[in-house]
């Protein structure tokens, strides 16, 4: 059986994007419908670095201090050990943004607090275990989307489909959208080992020998990310989980005692890296943004922020019209051309760094030397706000530049789960 409803925005995809257009275009009155097709926000190794862009318009939201006092760290720096070199090669105490650091938060606590505050207003709607397979296209108009529910079958017609449903999007499937492939020469193998009080504080990477990995630390416990060559999981696992636990303690030796916590495979996320962007973000009626319009490197970690600063151009340009009817195949592409180049910019550096830093990694066999720019780094400290920019802020940040028609209900909290 099939149900229909009737909306002036439905999004594919609960995520970052997606999350935060709702809750935007919702504030200033917009019905809005979010379709996310799993039944909680609770994914392991999803990215969770909200960077100084996201934090300004959390701060714009006049919600900064409230997220704040949720549990999170704060990065300072970002050290890296490359050979038997430490260097500090991003400092964000000197950034413009109201705030000069960045915050590593679960991704599902982050999603949480957007709905909390999305769900505030009436114009908002979330439905969870609603997976998008379809789009309604007459006359090749995008007009509405089909989706499964524990239900039965949904269509959501709705005057803007937005696909926000990650580098995997069945959205641009449907609508026949072409990507094109940049390319990556690497993957990363994700897990988990704890924490201990007097392990190093820092974030970190350390890179040597044919080897990478990143260490996040996220207080109780370490947020691995092991770089390896691209396809080359199943060789890793063909060795064996011992030369693979050996291969962490080179790196990392205070783990010496902890790597036997990755009992076998299965504690062990294989995370296909891809760089890609759509030729064309839209089509009348459609609009796809995030890792749906282009999947990002996790070099950086900016791509759940590059995916907000899509949410908040497209409220920006598109929310206005969203209340009065149908935004127009030029204005649909108008959040393309406004994006398109911090999407460029940032793939190319993606790009530049995985071929001339991770792939030189990836095929050394010796100690690796400190490069030329790491020890200019270490020798004028001024020039670690460089990256440090590059990384917090990006190219060409957004800003909330929509006003809250309705206010919001009041947030009510249960005393034992602190949620709604």
């Amino acid at each position: 059986m099939r149900t229909s409803l009737q909306t002036k925005c439905c999004i594919a995809g609960g995520g970052p994007a997606g999350m935060v257009l709702g809750f935007l275009l919702a504030r200033m009155g917009v019905d809005t419908v979010v379709l996310e097709k799993h039944a909680d926000f609770l994914r392991d190794f999803r990215g969770d670095t909200i960077h100084p862009s996201t934090l300004q318009i959390i701060d714009e939201l006049g919600l900064l201090e409230e997220f704040l006092a949720r549990p999170h760290q704060k990065i300072l720096d970002i050290t890296a050990q490359i050979g038997n070199h430490s260097v500090t090669f991003a400092d964000f105490r000197h950034l413009s943004t109201y705030t000069k650091f960045l915050v590593l938060m679960p991704q599902w606590d982050f999603l949480d607090f957007i709905k909390e505050h999305a769900s505030r207003y009436p114009s908002f709607r979330l439905m969870m275990n609603a997976e998008v397979d379809d789009l309604v296209i007459e006359k090749g108009i995008v007009t509405g989307a089909l989706a499964k529910t524990p239900a039965g079958s949904l269509e959501v017609r709705a005057a803007l489909i937005v696909g926000a449903d990650g580098r995997h999007s069945v959205v641009r499937h449907k609508a026949k959208l072409q990507v094109a492939n940049l390319g990556a020469p690497m993957d990363v193998l994700w897990m988990k080992l704890s924490r201990r009080p007097d392990d190093p504080q820092r974030t970190f990477g350390h890179a040597d020998k044919g080897k990478m990995l990143i260490l996040l630390n996220r207080d109780k416990y370490w947020q691995c990310a092991f770089v390896i060559p691209k396809g080359g999981a199943d060789k890793v696992k063909l060795q064996g989980l011992p030369l693979f636990r050996a291969a962490i303690v080179e790196l990392a030796p205070f783990l010496r005692d902890r790597v036997y916590e990755l009992r076998d495979w299965n504690h062990v996320s294989v995370l296909t890296v891809a760089v890609d962007r759509l030729s064309q973000w839209s089509r009348p009626g459609l609009l796809c943004i995030g890792d749906a319009a282009h999947a990002m490197s996790p070099i950086g970690g900016v791509g759940i922020n590059l995916a907000i600063q899509d949410a908040v151009a497209t409220a920006n340009l598109l929310g206005p019209t969203l209340l009065q009817g149908l935004p127009s195949p030029r204005q649909l592409r108008a959040v393309q051309r406004r994006r398109l180049f911090p999407t460029r910019a940032t793939q190319a550096l993606q790009i530049a760094i995985q071929n001339r830093a991770v792939r030189k990694v990836l095929d050394s066999r010796q100690h690796l030397q400190l490069p030329l720019f790491f020890k200019l780094l270490d020798t004028f400290p001024i020039l670690r706000r460089i990256p440090a920019r590059l990384i917090g802020v990006g190219f060409r940040p957004e800003h909330v530049r929509t006003a809250a028609v309705l206010p919001p209900k009041p947030l009510y909290r249960t005393q034992a789960a602190g949620r709604l």
